[in-house]
């Protein structure tokens, strides 16, 4: 009995592996048909001495005040002239320059691309950290280096110089296509909510709008080389709330067993210690399922065969900060405040929390969370909704946008890996997504780890090399519409 129950055993296992080896042999790409490379004859020259003054526009969004704002509208209509000359512009506040290219057939939806070139403050302490004053839009080594290359300005560049370049070849499209370069997209985004606006009251609804969100990521992702251009379908909600302990004060020499800080610090712990559910459904599933397909055999038999290594996958993800932000609302304490002294009891002590809502999620959701892990009716719980935001909606990764975007991303990169994914962080695309029927988020450059600590950060640059990628993405993309 025994050696049949060891037999039947055997057999069981050898099922399990054949099982395992089929599927993971089957949980491959799909096949890419070759795209032809797009040929665009712009002026990369212009191209970089364009950005390069681009960035001495000191355009920081924390100060719109500033005579740089309106400075560099009249400057985009002195380097661009037969965009200006060719196509209807707008200017909405704060700040945000709509262009329309009016298309040959009114019946087909507008589109709808974007960028933004506010940016953030340079930290005065960083100053003698950059290899190149950031405001100077230095070329050197192969880059245009200073604050907005990354982020934004090398994609307005970008557009502008694509769209001047087909102008003057005659082209036109054959669909509307608008461009909309937000003011104000590092404070909110109020410009691009301007823009929906705008659209909602001439009832023009967008077939897609084309973002910021992501880029092509090279080496970025560990254990695949493969560049991955990651065209976000959707971007996380945002939300803060201020936990608030209260006590009764009085000298540190007398403490009570329990004192406001020590239950604010009680309810933070629980927090931490207890994440929002996540895993792998919706636009997460999305994401890993298309990427699991890129890896070595033996990650992929793991991604192939989730019926079987679920649980084991979901803990190898969340271990990482990077994916495990992919799976869930993430929760991040950020701020405390207690005793104005050190030997003064707080009678008010406060815990700062900034969640990043997943898709699957709403406000309400998290704000239950909140109450349930805390469990604790003495703790008040402080959010004002007017700076809350869910998330967007998911758009379809096999629709006309994401097509024509994954299409032009090839015919400017070659046949590299391409998936869609899910912005962790905030952008203009959620106020755009408004009035269109999808919203996707790409940046059509190609970056490095080396590049992550340049946004918003020391040393931003984007190299030459890549500011040709991005007209040739643009080019490729208006070309066909």
């Amino acid at each position: 009995m025994l050696k049949w129950s060891l037999r039947g055993l055997g057999f069981a296992v050898l099922v399990l592996i054949a099982v395992i080896a089929v599927r993971t042999g089957q949980y491959r790409p799909a096949p890419v048909a070759e795209n032809e490379p797009f040929a665009f004859g712009a002026d990369l020259d212009k191209a970089v001495r364009d950005l390069s003054a681009a960035v001495t526009f000191r355009t920081v969004s924390t100060d719109m005040t500033r005579p740089d704002f309106r400075a560099f509208l009249g400057w985009m209509e002195t380097t661009w002239p037969q965009v200006f000359a060719t196509m209807e512009r707008v200017v909405l506040d704060p700040a945000t320059p709509l262009y329309i290219w009016q298309g040959r057939d009114d019946t087909l939806p507008p589109i709808l691309l974007a960028a933004h070139y506010d940016v953030v403050p340079v930290a005065p302490v960083a100053l003698d950290q950059w290899a190149y004053p950031p405001y100077a839009g230095v070329v050197a080594d192969g880059f245009v280096w200073g604050r907005g290359t990354l982020d934004n300005k090398g994609a307005l560049v970008a557009i502008m110089t694509a769209a001047e370049q087909l102008i003057g070849e005659g082209f036109t499209p054959q669909r509307t296509i608008y461009l909309s370069f937000g003011g104000d997209e590092e404070t909110g985004g109020t410009g691009a909510q301007a823009v929906a606006d705008f659209l909602t009251a001439r009832s023009q609804r967008l077939g897609w709008a084309l973002d910021e969100g992501s880029f092509v990521l090279d080496r970025i992702i560990p254990g695949l080389d493969v560049p991955v251009a990651s065209i976000n379908i959707a971007e996380k909600g945002y939300v803060t709330m201020t936990l608030v302990a209260t006590g009764a004060g009085g000298h540190s020499s007398m403490p009570p067993r329990e004192t406001a800080v020590g239950k604010l610090a009680t309810a933070v712990a629980k927090l931490q210690a207890t994440p929002v559910p996540g895993g792998l459904t919706g636009v997460s599933e999305e994401f890993f399922d298309a990427l699991g397909r890129y890896f070595s055999i033996e990650k992929r038999a793991i991604f192939a065969n989730r019926w079987l290594f679920e649980p084991l996958l979901e803990g190898i993800l969340a271990g990482a900060p990077s994916t495990d932000a992919m799976l869930r609302t993430t929760t991040a304490p950020t701020m405390l405040s207690g005793s104005p002294k050190e030997n003064v009891l707080a009678q008010r002590a406060t815990a700062t929390i900034n969640f990043r809502i997943h898709p699957r999620d709403s406000i309400d959701d998290i704000v239950a969370h909140v109450r349930d892990t805390i469990d604790d009716d003495s703790i008040e719980i402080e959010m004002n909704r007017d700076f809350a935001s869910p998330a967007s909606p998911v758009s379809d990764s096999s629709g006309p946008g994401y097509l024509a975007i994954e299409a032009s991303i090839r015919a400017t990169f070659g046949p590299i890996a391409s998936v869609p994914g899910l912005t962790i962080a905030a952008t203009d695309a959620r106020h755009y997504a408004t009035a269109a029927d999808a919203a996707y988020r790409i940046n059509p450059f190609r970056i490095t780890a080396d590049d992550l600590t340049r946004f918003h950060g020391v040393n931003e640059r984007l190299s030459v090399e890549n500011l040709e990628k991005g007209i040739t993405f643009y080019g490729s993309l208006m070309s066909g519409l």
